[in-house]
């Protein structure tokens, strides 16, 4: 079977707008044009790809089938022009990323300091989102790449790779300063006030699969919206949080708090760089990438 990538092409559109005149416009056309290549598609493929309403057109069970292997096979088409008639010199343009906080401050922040002296042209899009909300983002192609820390989920289109291992401590302020006497059991931190993210992120998930371990429910009293809060509420003496050892680096207010021992050492957890297989990366996500893998090595 020869069939022009165009008619792919146009239906990929027509799918992916739900609309004839819609895939019209995008592709500089006219809908009886479109029309007609939608028809010729249809009788070589010896099947109907869309049920056409007055409110536009939605795929067939046929036309859902061959829009999963079209539309990544077009999409990887585009993204490979978009890499080839970009300047070689990465001088203008923009990409967009998706991070966790720690992630942020733990890896993602030289690299970007670096790729923005390298490129000043590029714009950067950070969106800061919990691990899930940055996987979902890669996922619909609002970015290009996710920054995140482990544990992470992903689809059979994503895969990962481990940049850099990260220890969290638990950590107090004043009020809680007796504390830091003696080495504490989860048990003995379950009893006092806990700071830690909310339920819909992986950082609540992976502290409490750690607290079950020991027979232990984990249940906080503060559930901040992003990392970077919970030292904030720690030095205001609202609990007790579990910050990565490289946030306390960078405070210069370290003497209000005191780092506890615990009888079990937190896990370590990882921030890795994520990508979608089924997608070539532009010239400048390619260049950060490669900033990460410098940034993690030292």
């Amino acid at each position: 079977m020869n069939i022009n990538y165009d008619y792919y092409r146009v239906f990929y559109q027509v799918a992916k707008s739900g609309s004839f005149t819609q895939a019209a416009e995008a592709l500089f056309s006219n809908q009886p044009n479109i029309t007609r290549v939608i028809k010729n598609l249809e009788a070589e493929l010896g099947c109907a790809l869309f049920i056409r309403s007055n409110r536009g057109v939605r795929l067939t069970s046929e036309g859902e089938a061959l829009y999963r292997h079209i539309s990544a096979a077009v999409e990887q088409i585009v993204a490979a022009e978009q890499e080839l008639t970009q300047d070689t010199g990465l001088s203008q343009g923009v990409l967009s990323v998706g991070t966790s906080e720690v992630a942020l401050h733990c890896l993602l922040l030289p690299a970007l300091k670096r790729f923005k002296q390298q490129h000043p042209g590029i714009r950067l899009r950070i969106s800061n989102h919990s691990t899930p909300q940055a996987i979902n983002a890669l996922s619909e192609g609002l970015v290009e790449l996710a920054v995140v820390t482990t544990p992470v989920d992903l689809p059979r289109s994503m895969e990962k790779t481990l940049l850099k291992e990260i220890q969290e401590v638990p950590v107090c302020a004043s009020a809680f300063a007796s504390l830091a006497k003696r080495p504490l059991t989860l048990k003995d931190l379950a009893a006092n006030p806990i700071i830690c993210l909310g339920k819909e992120t992986m950082t609540y998930q992976f502290y409490a699969s750690w607290f079950a371990q020991y027979g232990i429910t984990l249940s906080p009293d503060i559930e901040p919206a992003t990392a970077d809060q919970i030292l904030p509420m720690v030095k205001n003496n609202l609990g007790i949080g579990f910050v990565p050892e490289a946030f306390l680096e960078d405070d210069s207010d370290q003497k209000s708090i005191y780092r506890l021992e615990l009888t079990h050492r937190i896990p370590t957890r990882h921030v890795c760089l994520v990508k979608r297989t089924d997608q070539v990366l532009s010239a400048a996500a390619k260049e950060l990438e490669n900033l990460l893998y410098h940034a993690a090595l030292h």
